[in-house]
């Protein structure tokens, strides 16, 4: 997930949201207390070779979340 800032420096509103919300759509869905790395795009990588959705990262860091299916419900994008 790539959070959009104007800044550089995303709000810490926006990346609490953005860690619910990849908790939520991870393995960990039902689990508390979810621990979400989270760094710059420039720090990703994705191997030569390596399957489809693996990448490496570097100087990440780490934030723990409970996912929450309301606050999936209240940012959703609405269907045309």
């Amino acid at each position: 997930m790539i959070i959009r800032a104007d800044n550089r420096t995303p709000t810490p509103t926006a990346l609490q949201e953005a860690a619910a919300l990849a908790a939520y759509y991870s393995r960990a869905r039902h689990s508390q207390n979810v621990p979400v790395d989270y760094t710059l795009r420039k720090n990703v990588q994705k191997p030569r070779g390596a399957r489809p959705g693996f990448v490496i990262y570097k100087e990440q860091r780490t934030i723990t979340v409970n996912p929450d299916e309301e606050l999936v419900a209240r940012l959703a994008v609405p269907q045309k």
